[in-house]
């Protein structure tokens, strides 16, 4: 038979349940590695000044991911001047963009479809010349 253990919560919060203070210390809730309020503000107001998401955005990024993968472009986040090939990773990619073409046929706008026609047209022919 399992051997019942206790354990106790202890609620650190600053905020009684109805509302009030609870007379604790203040502590700094953003934390050492979060930085300032201010930084904090300036990052959310980048954040919601973002365009609202489309389809094209969203097939223009899956093509830079392939891309990526296929050497085309250097990664902007190592920093390395040289490319790094994953052809599986650049072939999944290709394969999950013909999916949504084949999903969503019927669904774009004629821009959408043109968009996505010559984004698989591109990737599959850089493909092949990758595995070549």
């Amino acid at each position: 038979m399992e051997e019942e253990r206790e354990f106790k919560v202890v609620d650190k919060r600053r905020f009684a349940r109805e509302g009030g203070d609870t007379g604790s210390e203040e502590r700094d809730v953003a934390g050492p590695e979060t930085g300032t309020r201010e930084e904090e503000k300036t990052v959310e107001k980048e954040v919601t000044n973002l365009p609202p998401p489309d389809f094209t955005s969203f097939i223009l990024s899956l093509s830079t991911s392939a891309l990526l993968h296929l050497g085309e472009v250097p990664n902007p986040l190592s920093g390395e001047e040289g490319v790094k090939k994953n052809i599986p990773i650049a072939r999944h990619t290709i394969d999950v963009i013909e999916m949504l073409s084949e999903k969503t046929k019927g669904n774009l706008t004629e821009e959408e479809n043109k968009i996505l026609g010559e984004v698989l047209y591109d990737l599959r022919m850089r493909y092949v010349k990758a595995v070549g």
